[in-house]
């Protein structure tokens, strides 16, 4: 193989065209385009005229051409995992989209057969992992710089999409064609950030509105609760009717505190002592200042802002970047693409819970799930009900 890693776009929609401007841009030096395939005679014509690559109708033809060293995967949810799984059999790398799949039992596929194959990278394109912000806010929480977490909260509305958007295809927004709304579409970044900063949540509760303001099946409007274990809870508020739109997460530790905002800027307290310990040596005197005002909380807690500055293409294809020189050189993964089923899992105990009108338990039985979620792709009558596994 050659210092560069020849990758397949599998996809040559909006982000595999997108992911091609970057590695033809530069922005990926240890990448080039091998090939492009795509099931649209439409798109490869497109591919064909904008890059002198092999161009092929689907991703078997591409995997049988022997032009690719690596894959990523820029087609419908339900497609990732058989592709990946193709691609990894084939001997060649798989850079799986957002999200891993549509249901962890399907996900879990795909990891057990990558497991098999530790000669192959296998990644996902988490490209908020890259955002140093993120990087460094989970490094604060990592360290216990703000103590054992308390609480979290994350409202993510940023997505308004009018019903045009939904009108595409007839797979957009559908439970047989995308498997799901808001969570598996627009937010799979976010959910997969919160347990990755904030950890794995015992139990959820959720209160989940389906076609609510937009004529779809699936979910345009999410609140979940999640239990953490040990009295720490977490909410996460997302949906796709508000046009202006709110990103904001809280992360409460019983040392401190960190707010991020648009996700751009976080301001990080830190306490001079665990909370209890300082509400403990309060005496009555220092209730009454703090009730008369007359005392400054400033002086039990320091503040940080944190803003890093983040280029357009710059996470995205930092995530190409990292996973090219995990192949070539073994170079860590900033995502690596087992972690995906993470995600997958909270979107789905959200949805089970919703359905089942119950908290469940995050270790949820997935043959429940599955056959919830084909009871509702057999309701709408266009797509083809869900295996077990891939």
């Amino acid at each position: 193989m050659s210092r560069k890693v020849r990758l397949g776009i599998i996809g040559f929609g909006a982000q595999g065209s997108a992911y091609a401007k970057f590695i033809t841009k530069g922005l990926v030096p240890n990448v080039e385009i091998g090939a492009i395939a795509d099931v649209d005679p439409e798109r490869r014509v497109v591919a064909a005229d904008e890059h002198d690559v092999p161009v092929h109708a689907d991703h078997r033809s591409l995997l049988a051409g022997g032009e690719v060293d690596a894959v990523v995967t820029t087609v419908p949810h339900y497609l990732h995992v058989e592709i990946a799984i193709d691609a990894l059999g084939a001997g060649v790398h798989a850079l799986v989209e957002k999200p891993a799949g549509v249901y962890t039992a399907q996900v879990r596929d795909l990891n057990e057969f990558a497991a098999q194959h530790p000669e192959l990278t296998f990644g996902i394109m988490f490209n908020q992992r890259n955002n140093p912000l993120y990087q460094r806010i989970k490094q604060i929480v990592d360290d216990g710089e703000i103590g054992a977490i308390r609480r979290t909260n994350w409202i993510i509305t940023t997505w308004w999409r009018p019903q045009g958007y939904y009108e595409q295809s007839e797979w957009r927004a559908t439970w047989g064609g995308e498997g799901g709304g808001v969570l598996v579409n627009q937010a799979p970044h976010q959910l997969d950030l919160w347990q990755w900063i904030c950890g794995v949540p015992k139990s959820v509760s959720s209160k989940v509105a389906y076609g609510f303001r937009r004529d779809i099946a699936v979910e345009d409007e999410v609140t979940a609760v999640v239990d953490y274990g040990g009295g720490a809870t977490g909410t996460f508020v997302t949906c796709v009717h508000d046009l202006t739109g709110t990103d904001r997460l809280e992360i409460l530790g019983d040392k401190g505190k960190i707010v991020v905002d648009g996700s751009k800027t976080a301001t990080v307290t830190r306490l001079v002592a665990d909370e209890r310990e300082l509400s403990g040596d309060m005496g009555m005197d220092d209730v009454r200042k703090l009730f008369q005002g007359d005392l400054d909380p400033t002086t039990y807690y320091s503040q940080e802002v944190l803003e890093f500055e983040s280029a357009w293409g710059e996470q995205h294809s930092g995530v190409l970047e990292n996973f090219a020189a995990n192949i070539l050189d073994g170079t860590p993964l900033l995502a690596p693409g087992s972690e995906g089923i993470n995600g997958v899992r909270l979107a789905n105990a959200i949805h089970l819970s919703s359905w089942l009108g119950r908290e469940v338990p995050i270790d949820f039985d997935e043959s429940l799930y599955l056959s919830e979620l084909n009871a509702r792709i057999r309701q709408e009558g266009v797509f083809p009900e869900r295996p077990t596994g891939a």
